[in-house]
């Protein structure tokens, strides 16, 4: 996005991958269906970015979910909005799209350099970067330099958070990178994890409490399916609540989210089907005749409900209501869909260019920001790489004539 735009403004731009081919992890966001963006209105969308949504709202006023729309449908590709509000390529994959933008690229005068790795700087104090390609290693001097490298969470496409030391080298203050849209574990018996590793649990509502010293004792609270993995829990649901449980982890070393496994049931109604006579039945057809609560479920129940306690109707419905699952550590970053931390938005200017570094901007997933999935990852980092080219035709203005990035 960043390289479209300083062509647009007349920059030489080359642009340097360390992959084989360009877009490869644009490539793989797309791998299930490519979410572009979502279509809630900007005082919904917005929150998404939890302690840092003013400062994305900045980078929105360059490139809202609508104009990110608009510009897809320049390239030729038409999107539609999921039951879900997400907005995807009508087609829902990936290739075509970034097809259509590399050759507006090419066709605008960007270069291109494959295989092309990033080993730091040059020259102390300059923008010249050095690079191991497949001629050897090499320098490279620019007027102006933009960083796009990625967090952690993806290291065999690069993204593996090898910049830290050497940015921190010219003074940008770096948060510790983390797990963000990750899955947690919770250490099922050997039971549970053998029967019902993989299976999804579908129409559940899932809370967590806020932060002990949270505002206004705030909780998370949200409609929707995970899975039980082999070491714990994973999925869309999970990773919304992602930051705050990692948070709460790592300040009092476990989280609790609490599943409402019929969240269109009352918890009245539950205990009164509960308490209806079972006869000769057993209390697993029981849950299932009288609440549709089997498989997973009902499986997930017997994990931790204490034995007891399943035979008292009031404590039962109050379970099924809100069945406490403890975790205890995120999975490993590399195994996230994307990562928290990175350079700190207080050691950047408003155009994103370091403070202690002149020429030298980042944008992405590498700043300090994040983000659940949705399409809100997709949206900001485009809108960051816009935000940044600006910063740098300014830049360059006031400093150069022309210039190359």
């Amino acid at each position: 996005m960043a390289a479209e735009i300083l062509a647009a403004g007349g920059v030489q731009v080359d642009l340097y991958d360390g992959m084989p081919s360009v877009g490869r992890k644009f490539l793989l966001a797309g791998k299930g269906g490519l979410n572009l963006t979502h279509s809630e209105a900007l005082d919904q969308f917005l929150p998404r970015y939890g302690s840092r949504r003013a400062d994305v709202a900045q980078w929105l006023q360059a490139f809202d979910p609508q104009q990110l729309r608009d510009w897809v449908h320049g390239l030729g590709v038409s999107t539609f909005v999921g039951s879900s509000g997400r907005v995807f390529p009508t087609d829902m994959k990936a290739a075509p799209l970034l097809r259509a933008w590399l050759h507006r690229l090419r066709v605008s005068g960007v270069r291109f350099h494959m295989r092309h790795r990033l080993l730091g700087w040059a020259d102390e104090g300059s923008t010249a970067l050095r690079f191991a390609s497949p001629l050897g290693e090499r320098s490279v001097a620019a007027d102006a330099v933009i960083l796009a490298l990625g967090g952690a969470s993806w290291s065999r496409l690069g993204s593996d958070g090898a910049w830290v030391p050497w940015l921190q080298q010219r003074g940008a203050d770096v948060a510790q990178l983390q797990p963000s849209n990750c899955g947690f574990d919770i250490g099922w018996s050997e039971h549970f994890r053998s029967r019902y590793a993989g299976e999804p649990l579908k129409s559940v509502a899932l809370s967590v409490d806020g932060p002990v010293d949270g505002p206004d004792g705030t909780r998370f609270h949200q409609v929707g399916e995970f899975i039980a993995t082999e070491t714990g829990v994973e999925g869309s649901l999970v990773y919304a609540a992602s930051s705050l449980l990692r948070d709460q982890i790592t300040a009092q070393g476990s989280a609790t989210l609490h599943v409402d496994l019929l969240p269109a049931r009352s918890e009245e109604w539950v205990r009164d089907e509960l308490a209806r006579p079972r006869g000769p039945r057993s209390l697993s057809t029981h849950l299932k005749s009288r609440l549709g609560l089997h498989g997973v479920k009902a499986g997930l129940l017997y994990e931790v409900v204490p034995r007891d306690e399943m035979a008292d109707p009031i404590r039962l419905a109050g379970f099924i209501k809100a069945l406490p699952l403890r975790v205890v550590a995120a999975r490993p970053i590399d195994e996230a869909i994307s990562s928290a931390g990175g350079v700190r938005l207080e050691s950047m200017d408003e155009a994103l260019m370091l403070k202690a570094s002149p020429g030298v901007f980042c944008a992405g997933e590498m700043l300090d920001w994040e983000a659940p999935t949705g399409g809100y990852l997709m949206t900001a980092c485009l809108a960051s790489g816009r935000v940044a080219a600006a910063g740098v035709l300014r830049w360059l203005a006031a400093s150069h004539e022309g210039g190359r990035a």
